[in-house]
């Protein structure tokens, strides 16, 4: 039986997400990709076991995640029923609803209708009351936004979710998803946008600016950019990576010359930090406090270790900067 480590709080910093009373550890833990029947499920629990050890306590989900759809809802509700149950309430666990996941027109969006039914086939599928947040996971242009979120908010008020947020949403709808939220009664709590040294969209589209001055929180999904950000490529692509898979998350033609290149000088940046690129990329996400919180996934206990120890050197001169947007955006 899992004992949790008496220790798991002493060094994670916890932040707290926009002016909410919840904290969010530096580092998430996402089941985007390596929570499925395709990985062994001792490796999917071990993972889960040892992010909390090491205080890590979220744990972030969607309806569609696995592969297949579903199926990192449901590794999950197994490891909560033989290794975290008593401490259900030492977690934040989250989940989305917006892309496709069963046929005909009430299958995917932002319709109230398929909203609320895909939050309780989540429940279902993870065995619990309720989540601590309930996003919505992508806009729908097509769908009144008062729709959407009267959705989320409806969410709380039965009592299935604690907290509500977005992913994916533009700088304007997240502000007016802000303003219809907070008239309801269920402020919107957070945001989670894709975010990187190699994606900058959240900057320059004015999305944290918006958060900033919303007081709304951020988590920031893909810090690592699937893998590019890592010592994985450094000299190409090799054999077994996602990109030589042909993975729809990133392919061969993205691994030019000119990003390995690239990649290879933030690493010696990296290592005069005394850090892997992995954490570099991690560190510079969660710089000067503006993410709550950096998403990591993990396909063995040893990443997330890896990933953790990101927290020991989260500080950055002006020159490290200075170099890294050089590089960058030569």
């Amino acid at each position: 039986m899992y004992t949790a480590h008496p220790d798991r709080y002493a060094d994670m910093p916890y932040r707290r997400t926009g002016r909410s009373g919840l904290k969010l550890p530096a580092l998430s833990l996402g089941l985007w990709q390596n929570f499925g029947p395709d990985r062994p499920a001792e490796t999917q629990r071990a993972i889960l076991r040892r992010a909390f050890d090491l205080g890590v306590t979220h744990f972030d989900l969607a309806n569609n995640y696995g592969p297949p759809a579903g199926a990192a809802e449901s590794a999950l509700a197994e490891a909560l029923r033989t290794d975290f149950a008593a401490y259900r309430d030492e977690l934040i666990i989250s989940t989305k609803a917006g892309y496709l996941m069963w046929p005909g027109p009430y299958g995917e969006q932002g319709s109230r209708k398929y909203m609320l039914a895909s939050l309780d086939q989540s429940l279902g599928r993870m065995g619990l009351e309720y989540v601590d947040i309930f996003y919505s996971h992508r806009y729908d242009p097509e769908t009144p936004l008062e729709e959407t979120m009267g959705a989320l908010h409806s969410a709380v008020q039965q009592g299935k979710a604690l907290y509500v947020g977005i992913s994916n949403y533009p700088a304007e709808q997240t502000r007016e998803a802000t303003r219809i939220l907070s008239a309801l009664g269920t402020p919107l709590l957070i945001h989670q946008p894709r975010y990187s040294m190699l994606d900058r969209r959240p900057e320059d589209e004015g999305l944290l600016d918006a958060l900033d001055e919303l007081q709304v929180g951020s988590i920031a999904y893909s810090p690592l950019e699937q893998g590019l950000l890592t010592a994985r490529y450094l000299h190409g692509i090799p054999e077994g990576s996602r990109a030589a898979s042909g993975s729809q998350f990133l392919n061969r033609d993205a691994v030019t010359e000119e990003l390995v290149g690239k990649v290879r000088a933030l690493d010696e940046i990296a290592k005069g930090r005394g850090q892997s690129l992995a954490q570099l990329a991690l560190a510079w996400v969660l710089r000067g406090g503006r993410v709550t919180s950096a998403l990591v996934g993990a396909s063995s206990p040893q990443q997330i270790e890896d990933s953790v120890a990101t927290i020991r050197n989260l500080d950055f001169d002006a020159d490290e900067l200075d170099r890294i947007d050089a590089i960058i955006k030569a």
